[in-house]
């Protein structure tokens, strides 16, 4: 009975293993600038299939086919600006985690920077507000009000 836990382990650790070997892509590059390229790459583009994750530690199949073309655009001499228009275009604006700036993109970037202005605003707009009212002189009448509701307080 022992002996066949012991067969049923090996057998499980050596199919353990072959499936986490077959995960694993390992790319040659013979310099590493050019690894480092392929990296930068990779992680900058997401997947299509997946949720918000970069295609360099995507399993979906079409990311292993994007990291594949990256890998061979590279090793051709392409730049990594035409890496990126060529998989644009084949893929679409979405997989960029940072869109371009061009006429349809400038409210997904100007928005954040107008919000931030227009608080800073509201915040200024806020202090000066409150400052105005602090300073404020009482009139003539308020004075008086408040003259009787001390005396009031004070004789009771």
């Amino acid at each position: 009975m022992a002996l066949m836990r012991w067969v049923f382990a090996a057998v499980l650790l050596t199919l353990a293993g072959s499936v986490v070997a077959a995960g694993i892509e390992l790319r040659e590059f013979d310099d590493p600038v050019m690894e480092q390229r392929y990296r930068d790459l990779t992680s900058s583009m997401r997947c299509p299939l997946c949720e918000n994750q970069a295609i360099d530690d995507s399993d979906a199949p079409i990311s292993g086919d994007m990291r594949e073309r990256v890998y061979q655009l590279l090793q051709d001499g392409q730049s990594d600006i035409e890496i990126i228009n060529h998989m644009v275009q084949r893929f679409g604006e979405y997989i960029l985690y940072n869109p371009r700036l061009e006429n349809r993109t400038y409210l997904l970037w100007g928005l954040p920077i107008g919000l931030v202005v227009l608080g800073m605003l509201v915040v200024v707009l806020m202090v000066r507000a409150r400052r105005n009212a602090s300073a404020k002189a009482l009139s003539a009448e308020e004075r008086a009000r408040l003259d009787a509701l001390i005396n009031r307080e004070r004789s009771s």
